[in-house]
């Protein structure tokens, strides 16, 4: 099934989370939280504003992204879970250098 989300939304994996500390204590998965971060599966169109124009996402398929905790809505596409977030929700993009890229103040 191929899934492509409408206006201003995201589809979204989830990036899994480290199962480590830096002190090298295995966290079970009963005790770790869900990743706030992820990776862009597929977007929108934009936004259509009340003159019929569209503004296209600020996020592009593949991006490294960072979201709020109670983000999103949770689907399986494929048997796989994923989120379907508006942009809004996206808090910034993480660039290769793991730095966050919020509208291009780093």
């Amino acid at each position: 099934m191929n899934f492509r989300p409408l206006h201003d939304r995201v589809l979204v994996r989830r990036v899994e989370a480290e199962q480590k500390t830096a002190g090298g204590i295995i966290i079970p998965d009963t005790a770790q939280e869900k990743p706030q971060e992820g990776e862009v599966v597929a977007i929108g169109t934009g936004t259509r504003a009340e003159n019929g124009t569209i503004t296209p996402l600020d996020v592009k398929t593949g991006d490294k992204i960072l979201f709020g905790k109670w983000s999103g809505t949770e689907v399986k596409v494929n048997g796989e879970d994923l989120l379907i977030m508006k942009e809004s929700d996206i808090l910034g993009i993480v660039d290769g250098d793991g730095m966050v890229n919020a509208g291009g103040l780093n």
